[in-house]
């Protein structure tokens, strides 16, 4: 038997999923170095347990690392994360910042605190991806975050975009990439639960009040009389996301 186990159906779904959506998208390579952005929640944690395995399977070494930026709303929320990866030999940095509290003081008078704390940790993403020489950065979006940021870019911003599964920055110096992205939010909690990750609770003052979480609940609404809605819906974004981060042959 594999080092991890027997899997559940869920987590088998996971680990598949995200091996079929790399390969389609030709995300890593022999010696990437890839650094996971991992901020405690469980979309995050499953995709760090998820791209484990997946190295184990992988016919050519690659090489992973923890990124946390601490918002800085609990300064010792990270604990859990900093064991488990101690447990499971996996390099980590692990930072403390300030960037959630001042998201909600009069320094930022123009943006949405979520905006702002997450521009601030992301460019600190990016300086870490540099100072580390990771070649990959990846986030742990899943198909729900896919069709939210579907429906917010075509409500506030008037264009038709989702998420891309693979997209190069920096002069493709640094490709970020969300290899969960075929994964339903219900299956990623279900398959989290059953490999008991420490995940801890978002204590963000504007968590649950956001504009991502107000296009969320609408959604939740235009399809709970009708679950084909919510399929064709999920396929169709999805669909045209990969395909338009897929290699071509």
């Amino acid at each position: 038997m594999a080092s991890w186990g027997k899997l559940t159906f869920a987590q088998k779904n996971c680990v598949s999923a995200t091996g079929k959506l790399m390969q389609k998208t030709e995300m890593v390579s022999h010696g990437s170095r890839i650094g996971l952005a991992i901020s405690g929640g469980v979309d995050s944690f499953l995709m760090l347990k998820v791209m484990m395995i997946r190295q184990a399977i992988m016919p050519f070494p690659v090489e992973l690392m923890v990124l946390h930026i601490n918002p800085g709303f609990e300064p010792e929320s990270h604990t859990p994360l900093v064991d488990w990866c101690a447990q499971n030999g996996i390099p980590a940095h692990i930072e403390l910042t300030d960037f959630g509290p001042r998201a909600h003081t009069d320094e930022n008078r123009k943006n949405s605190p979520c905006f702002y704390c997450s521009m601030h940790r992301r460019k600190r993403l990016f300086e870490l991806c540099r100072d580390y020489n990771l070649s990959h950065l990846a986030f742990g979006h899943n198909a729900d975050d896919n069709v939210v940021t579907f429906f917010m870019n075509i409500v506030q911003n008037g264009r038709v975009a989702g998420l891309s599964a693979n997209e190069p920055f920096f002069d493709g110096n640094l490709q970020v990439i969300r290899p969960t992205m075929l994964l339903e939010k219900k299956t990623v909690i279900k398959a989290a639960k059953q490999w008991e990750l420490p995940i801890w609770k978002n204590i963000c003052p504007s968590n649950g009040a956001t504009k991502r979480d107000e296009i969320h609940d609408w959604l939740r609404t235009m399809w709970q009389t009708d679950k084909r809605i919510k399929n064709n819906v999920f396929n169709a974004i999805t669909r045209q996301q990969v395909d338009l981060t897929s290699k071509k042959v």
